[in-house]
């Protein structure tokens, strides 16, 4: 079970490269956020999903930005 604090800070400072990607497992995802870093569109797009993971409840948390397996 991954925790949501974690990753919403991962989200929020890292999430120019992808870092909360790899984190919930969506390697996919934290690669193209690598190739597209320079345009900064992973900088704001993590710090929407590291607001969104924070305010969420846990189950919802893990449903939305967690890799089920």
């Amino acid at each position: 079970m991954k925790i949501k604090k974690t990753y919403g800070i991962l989200a929020i400072l890292l999430g120019g490269v992808g870092v909360h990607f790899f984190y919930a497992g969506k390697n996919g995802y934290g690669i193209l956020s690598i190739f597209f870093s320079w345009t900064f569109v992973p900088s704001i797009i993590g710090i929407v999903l590291g607001i969104m993971a924070l305010c969420s409840s846990e189950e919802k948390f893990q449903k939305k930005f967690i890799l089920q397996e």
